[in-house]
């Protein structure tokens, strides 16, 4: 597959924005005085453009990683990382796109967003892809195929003989969504990225690293897929603020690792507590940062625990999630707080 005749022609020939800090390049240099980019020379910390490819962020990433540079792109928030997948890829009010409910909902938002059509298939009971009508379900104008593994809401990851058969038979770009993967003992595809060239894998620094206010989204693809959205990005979509922090977690590597252990425990400790509950019907298996349960009313509940000063999340609309609540893992205190709310609704 050549991977870049499934671009659009409007953007294979468009030309870039070059900024002024594209095109001269060291710009950290203290020895130079720049009067090129219209900025308000007084000193401030931020009264200078940040750096418009994120150089020592991505640096990092590599190396945490085992990535090349070129195989990067940051984005504000992963939303932004898929909007630009979307505009390089899917003609509007032509293309459609692959999605498999439950899934995260941005897919179906951008998806609207941008003039192209949902195409949803929805997971097995057991929320695992199924392939063939997937396959069955694309069209010539399929583009991109969405993969959220683990997967929000129902916190499972697919099968790797799933994943690798969707890989090999769609016709279009896949989408990898890891959002969660820093707190599944499953491998991230990241470790297979050159073997499939229609293979994109979009990350996060928003749940382990802890950093969902910086808003700061990671892709991972060929070079060749990096620079036609590099081609595309605004010039400075990652402030400085948020790269000098980024920079400074991704080398604080100790600290996220003891909060992602420290999250893995309490886990496993609030779905062993919410078992005798007596009106918890089901907990699903989670490999991310929160859990899925089936209840007897997930709307009463919901409220119920909500006048109990507890806001959880209420899945019930979506599809094969009916009576269900999602509940993120918190401190040790804070899902204490929660089971011993819980057992006041059951005892009253």
């Amino acid at each position: 597959m050549n991977v870049l005749d499934l671009v659009r022609e409007n953007i294979k020939n468009s030309k870039p924005y070059s900024s002024a800090r594209d095109e001269y390049k060291d710009a950290t240099s203290d020895r130079m005085i720049f009067l090129d980019a219209n900025e308000n020379p007084f000193e401030n910390g931020v009264n200078r453009y940040p750096d418009p490819q994120q150089n020592d962020v991505k640096e990092v990433l590599s190396t945490i990683k085992n990535v090349g540079k070129e195989n990067i792109l940051l984005g504000n928030g992963s939303d932004e990382v898929l909007d630009l997948i979307f505009r390089a890829f899917c003609e509007p009010n032509q293309d459609n796109i692959v999605t498999l409910p439950p899934t995260y909902g941005m897919y179906s938002v951008l998806a609207n967003i941008n003039a192209i059509t949902n195409t949803e298939v929805l997971l097995s009971s057991d929320f695992q892809p199924k392939v063939q009508q997937i396959i069955e379900a694309a069209t010539k104008n399929s583009k991109i195929l969405f993969l959220c593994s683990p997967n929000n809401p129902s916190g499972n990851s697919f099968t790797k003989e799933n994943v690798e058969e969707l890989l090999t038979k769609f016709k279009g770009i896949v989408v990898i969504d890891e959002a969660y993967i820093d707190f599944s003992d499953q491998q991230s595809w990241l470790q297979r990225l050159e073997e499939f060239p229609n293979l994109i894998i979009t990350q996060t620094l928003s749940k382990a690293y802890g950093l969902a206010g910086i808003r700061l989204g990671v892709c991972y693809a060929s070079k060749e897929i990096i620079a036609v959205l590099n081609g595309i990005k605004p010039p400075y979509n990652v402030n400085e603020l948020t790269q000098q922090r980024a920079y400074e977690r991704l080398n604080n590597k100790d600290e996220v690792a003891a909060e992602i252990k420290a999250i893995k425990i309490e886990r496993e400790k609030l779905i062993q507590s919410l078992a005798p509950i007596n009106f918890v019907d089901k907990i699903y298996p989670s490999d991310c940062n929160f859990v899925l349960v089936k209840v007897d009313d997930a709307t009463t509940r919901y409220n119920q625990l909500i006048d109990l000063g507890i806001v959880v999340r209420n899945r019930t609309t979506q599809p094969l999630c009916e009576n269900c609540l999602r509940f993120t893992v918190g401190t040790e205190e804070e899902n204490i707080r929660l089971l011993k709310a819980l057992k006041e609704l059951q005892n009253g």
